[in-house]
């Protein structure tokens, strides 16, 4: 399982298709920050788990994405979360919202959401 970094993801945020883009090291102008439509990864679902019931070996992974994450580029992330519709229901479902999440993993069409509660 490989647990994106905040810092190096991008949301590209399209109605009813929302797409989370690797985009380390992009440039700032906006141009780069809207990647082609062929190299988005399609989220087919969403789900949502709280780091705390994950095995010890993942959880050790999601705390130090966590920890080398900056409040501004999770701040960013929660953003993109919040303004991407089907993500935030997923969270609501949960009793979560954006402020939950301390990183997100994308595979085989699924957007996993990790969160933490205290």
């Amino acid at each position: 399982m490989r647990i994106f970094k905040a810092s190096v993801i991008v949301a590209a945020v399209t109605l009813g298709a929302p797409a989370f883009v690797q985009a380390q090291g992009a440039p700032s102008q906006p141009e780069a920050q809207t990647p082609p439509a062929q190299s988005s990864p399609v989220i087919r679902s969403i789900q949502v788990v709280d780091v705390k019931d994950l095995k010890p070996a993942v959880r050790s992974k999601v705390d130090e994405v966590v920890a080398q994450t900056s409040e501004e580029d999770l701040q960013s992330l929660r953003k993109s979360i919040d303004a991407t519709p089907e993500t935030a229901s997923a969270l609501r479902a949960k009793g979560l919202n954006s402020s939950h999440v301390v990183a997100i993993n994308i595979a085989d069409g699924v957007l996993t959401l990790f969160t933490k509660t205290a």
